[in-house]
């Protein structure tokens, strides 16, 4: 594989940005659509039952979580093939880093289907009241956004990554470089906000990731429209 894509990278390129796009596609999904809609900020009772008036969505927003996390790995090592004539010990480590975020937050996942055990009362729950179900519930959905900030720190540190190699690269244009590291920063700053400073990160929240919306999907677009400059790659 390596070999092919050393010959002719644009095929790959192609591939790696159609995958990209439906990774934030699923993302966007799970967290605007899904739980962006069902989950009533500091209201354990009505997020309670907003979830199970629409249990299906909720089962539907995991098992999408769960396919992004299947195709961040194809994306994982196309963009180590990519990006390593860069430095293969940089490419590398960015996928060390990508490989631990994607393992948490599949892990993470389990937080999710906590409310649906707890709000369907299976055996040995009989003895906590209804409250104490839906309080239950919410906090492992906060347990969950805690997850998913664990794995965006080591995330951001591979955009830091890749936005240095993709800058030093010579076949991806430099702005997507710059684009990419400010991604980065933006999910670190995010997830270190949310562990130091909880009302600030509530506060900079959805805004500190518009960067990071931004770059990468500025780089998944370049990726299956415009691919790598092969006159660049070859040199």
């Amino acid at each position: 594989m390596f070999s092919s894509i050393e010959r002719s990278p644009q095929r790959y390129a192609r591939i790696g940005g159609v995958v990209y796009l439906a990774i934030i596609v699923l993302g966007i999904f799970g967290e605007a659509f899904v739980r962006g809609t069902l989950v009533v900020s500091g209201d354990a009772t009505a997020t309670a039952n907003a979830i199970a008036a629409s249990e299906s969505l909720w089962r539907v927003g995991i098992a999408g979580d769960l396919l992004m996390h299947v195709l961040d790995l194809p994306m994982i090592l196309l963009l180590y093939v990519l990006l390593r004539p860069v430095s293969e010990t940089l490419a590398l480590l960015a996928t060390f880093f990508n490989l631990i975020q994607t393992a948490v937050l599949a892990a993470n996942k389990l937080n999710l289907l906590a409310p649906l055990l707890l709000l369907e009362n299976v055996g040995g729950l009989d003895a906590f009241s209804p409250e104490q179900l839906h309080a239950l519930s919410y906090l492992a959905i906060k347990a969950h956004g805690y997850g998913f900030g664990i794995g965006l720190i080591f995330f951001g540190f591979a955009c830091l990554c890749r936005g240095y190699l993709i800058f030093r690269s010579g076949y991806f244009p430099r702005f997507l470089g710059v684009l990419m590291a400010l991604a980065g920063l933006s999910y670190l700053s995010n997830s270190l906000a949310l562990f130091l400073a909880p009302a600030l990160a509530s506060a900079l929240f959805p805004a500190v990731l518009v960067p990071a919306f931004v770059g990468e999907l500025s780089f998944a677009l370049w990726l299956t429209f415009k691919g790598v400059n092969v006159q660049q790659w070859a040199r």
